[in-house]
């Protein structure tokens, strides 16, 4: 009988390397959010990948930066949580850049935990430096890491993922797979539909409002139709960020809940009728009553 491989895989970084991105390309199917502003993801998400012989459960988590109110000190619980219990940490890096404040501070925490997971360095952007220079920033990263083993990708050109598949199978310990074959995610569906309003929230504004929205979803129906009715609303600090969520004759909240939809459907595979309203919630990231509201709770 051939052997199964199975486990779990914390992928760790600092904000806006593209974990979310590397996941979404992984599976083959959007599971996480993503979009060119840090921070995009809040919690930690499991990315489910079953084939043949092996079940690769990712841990996708939120990128790991200095705090500044409580949800940032959320975000980085929730990433340096993800690192206890898994059978690898994939710490994945922004090879365009050199190692920032952060990157050091990751390397640190890393090197501070438990030799229990096997570690490995996987350099992202690889398809925007030249051949020294990609050799140059993985020697630079691999130094930091106790000189982890090195992959190279692109996750937006797809380069290099099937060698990290491969690799991280073989790194896998011999067990069967924790999860059925057919499921892909841990997250319920109105959970991702609150991740992708706020993504759309994300690609469309141009300020600093997305670091200062969240998204709850109301209401989450199946109407006998086959359609799906969801009630969503945006929550900013300020009035005047609704304002500019709603935008002049409501034509940014218009074109965030359409954006939001379709990305929706496609994730349901049926239609769907979005109703989202913006409130203000007053400084709610430093404010735990709204976090909990959230579902950024703590599970220790």
């Amino acid at each position: 009988m051939t052997e199964h491989r199975s486990g779990f895989i914390a992928i760790i970084g600092r904000p806006n390397v593209g974990k979310s991105t590397l996941l979404n390309a992984l599976l083959g199917q959007k599971v996480a959010a993503v979009s060119p502003r840090p921070q995009t993801t809040r919690k930690r998400q499991l990315g489910i990948l079953t084939i043949e012989n092996a079940q690769l459960v990712f841990v996708d988590t939120p990128g790991i930066h200095h705090a500044r109110h409580k949800l940032g000190e959320f975000l980085n619980y929730e990433a340096e949580e993800a690192a206890d219990g898994v059978d690898i940490i994939m710490w994945l890096v922004d090879s365009s850049d050199e190692p920032t404040e952060d990157d050091t501070r990751i390397a640190d925490l890393l090197n501070k935990l438990p030799l229990r997971a096997q570690r490995l360095l996987v350099l992202n952007k690889i398809d925007t430096l030249s051949a020294d220079e990609e050799s140059a920033r993985a020697e630079t990263f691999s130094k930091m890491l106790n000189h982890a083993e090195v992959m190279k990708v692109s996750a937006t050109k797809r380069l290099g993922l099937d060698e990290l598949r491969e690799k991280l199978i073989s790194m896998l310990p011999q067990r069967p797979p924790d999860y059925p074959e057919e499921q892909v995610t841990d997250s319920y569906e109105r959970d991702i539909a609150a991740d992708l309003i706020r993504e759309s929230c994300l690609k469309i504004l141009r300020d600093e409002v997305p670091h200062s929205l969240a998204v709850r979803i109301d209401e989450f129906k199946e109407r006998e139709n086959g359609m799906a009715y969801i009630a969503a609303t945006i929550f900013v600090e300020r009035e005047s960020q609704k304002g500019i969520v709603i935008g002049e004759g409501g034509k940014m909240l218009k074109s965030i809940g359409s954006a939001a939809r379709k990305e929706i459907e496609e994730m349901g595979g049926r239609k769907v009728f979005l109703e989202v309203r913006v409130k203000v919630s007053k400084d709610w990231r430093d404010n735990q009553n709204m976090l909990n509201q959230f579902g950024y709770i703590k599970r220790k």
